[in-house]
């Protein structure tokens, strides 16, 4: 019996306060689970520090990390418990991405291309990494 591959879209919100190094060796371990329990990786977004709506665990900031995977259901159970665990993680989001979620996603990342296409000015997405 062949099990279907569903697009999933996880975003979690990581602990401001620890070092950048420890913020990609958590990235990084995140992206190497998804990987190793036989997902595919699709994109990681990192998003940056950014002010919360509100207080979590007393924090008033967050590294905010949006990634898309592709990967069977069995998978996100055992991840999130692995985030719930981590102390680092201060909240994550998983969706089983449908049809529209889709194709609304496809539509923004061909824009983003059009309009990178037309100002190769303007940063990319990739370019976050280069700025220290």
């Amino acid at each position: 019996m062949a099990t279907t591959q569903n697009t999933y879209e996880l975003t979690y919100i990581v602990n401001s306060v620890i070092s950048d190094e420890q913020v990609k060796d958590l990235i990084s371990r995140v992206t190497a689970y998804i990987s190793e329990a036989g997902g595919e990786i699709i994109e990681v977004d990192e998003w940056g520090q950014r002010r919360l709506a509100y207080p979590i665990q007393k924090k008033r900031n967050g590294y905010y990390v949006n990634m898309y995977f592709l990967s069977t259901g069995t998978i996100v159970p055992r991840l999130e418990r692995a985030l719930e665990i981590d102390d680092n993680v201060l909240r994550y989001m998983t969706l089983r991405m449908d049809a529209k979620m889709i194709r609304h996603y496809e539509e923004s990342k061909t824009r983003r291309a059009a309009i990178l296409a037309a100002d190769p000015t303007l940063p990319s997405d990739n370019d976050d990494e280069d700025e220290d």
